[in-house]
């Protein structure tokens, strides 16, 4: 785990779910911000033992860039009693239009979240343009459910899977993610995102791959 200023940690874990199959790299990373009231736990995965313990003076969210980034949101749940921020899943209907498959092949929808949604009572759904009361502004990214936020007391944009580096078996480092669905372009993507650049970013933080800056979010969205 690395402090990236005070109240800012990143680390990087293995993905359980992860196999050779996957056109992501195998450690995922994770980040934490203390604002002094909260513990923000961001796309969480095999939290640091000090952060759990500081969880225990704060009040522990768990905040999800996209709703497939749950990795250990449950085990957060039912640990610390965190509140979660998340996407809502995908319905019948955005599965159909993300991936041109059939009603029957759609069947009830994303499995995402469905114990939380179950439960109600820890879930708070978001989507883009919503401000949240932890802090944060959330921006569409490559789909309605797949977002980039802006958290301006770190001055950190969080990237969500829209902005990645896959690492070298890519070949183009940190950018956006090619793996665009529902006949969304690249163009459209950087259209959404250009806002960011005229905020005083310092961070950019993105689920695959290490911490970078807006020098590379500049490049990214050019």
């Amino acid at each position: 785990m690395i402090e990236l200023r005070p109240g800012l940690w990143h680390w990087q874990a293995p993905h359980p779910e992860w196999n050779a199959e996957q056109r992501w790299p195998r450690e995922v990373s994770s980040y934490a911000v203390d604002d002094g009231t909260h513990l923000i736990l961001i796309d969480p995965q095999t939290v640091p033992k000090e952060l759990l313990a500081l969880a225990e003076d704060r009040v522990p969210v768990v905040l999800l860039t996209a709703p497939w980034h749950e990795r250990d949101t449950r085990i957060l749940v039912e640990r610390l009693g965190a509140a979660v921020y998340a996407p809502r899943p995908d319905t019948a209907a955005d599965l159909m239009a993300k991936f041109h498959v059939t009603a029957e092949q759609a069947g009830d929808g994303s499995p995402d979240l469905t114990w939380l949604r179950e439960r109600n009572t820890e879930a708070h759904f978001y989507g883009a343009g919503d401000r949240l009361p932890i802090g944060v502004e959330a921006f569409l990214g490559r789909e309605h459910n797949d977002l980039v936020l802006w958290m301006p007391s770190i001055r950190a944009v969080i990237a969500g899977d829209t902005l990645v580096d896959f690492g070298p078996q890519s070949g183009g480092g940190f950018g956006i993610n090619p793996w665009l669905r529902g006949d969304v372009t690249r163009e459209e993507v950087v259209k959404r995102l250009r806002p960011l650049l005229a905020l005083p970013v310092e961070f950019v933080l993105p689920p695959h791959g290490a911490p970078t800056d807006l020098a590379a979010l500049e490049r990214a969205l050019t």
